[in-house]
């Protein structure tokens, strides 16, 4: 079995995690429903058990903590929909799995996009 290369930093999004995750994912995909991201707003504990989410998730959905969401197994495009319902978009998602402001993560987005392709 080959190893995985780890990037310091960054939570990798394996099949680990996606099963760690699949109770917060499967509640965050709800969310593509305006009842059920009404029902959360209204309480947001009650829609947690809901969903089963663990203390470690439910956490992090109480503190705002995307990064700590992504480390209890949260995949960035299932979290989407909950960072919508805080006026968030995937930027500011972006910006927090990078530790940056969200300036300074668009800013390197233009630069990126400006660079000569590498690829042939």
């Amino acid at each position: 079995m080959q190893q995985k290369a780890r990037i310091p930093g960054t939570t990798l999004f394996d099949g680990m995690q996606a099963r760690k995750g699949y109770d917060l994912n499967r509640m965050c995909f709800s969310f593509n429903d305006a009842a059920n991201r009404a029902a959360f707003k209204r309480d947001e504990e009650a829609y947690m058990q809901h969903y089963a989410l663990n203390e470690e998730q439910a956490e992090a959905i109480r503190k705002r903590d995307v990064l700590g969401l992504i480390a209890a197994g949260g995949n960035v495009y299932y979290l989407a929909k909950f960072a919508g319902i805080l006026g968030l978009d995937v930027q500011d998602l972006g910006a927090a799995q990078t530790g940056m402001s969200k300036e300074d993560f668009k800013a390197m987005l233009v630069r990126h996009n400006e660079q000569p392709a590498t690829h042939a």
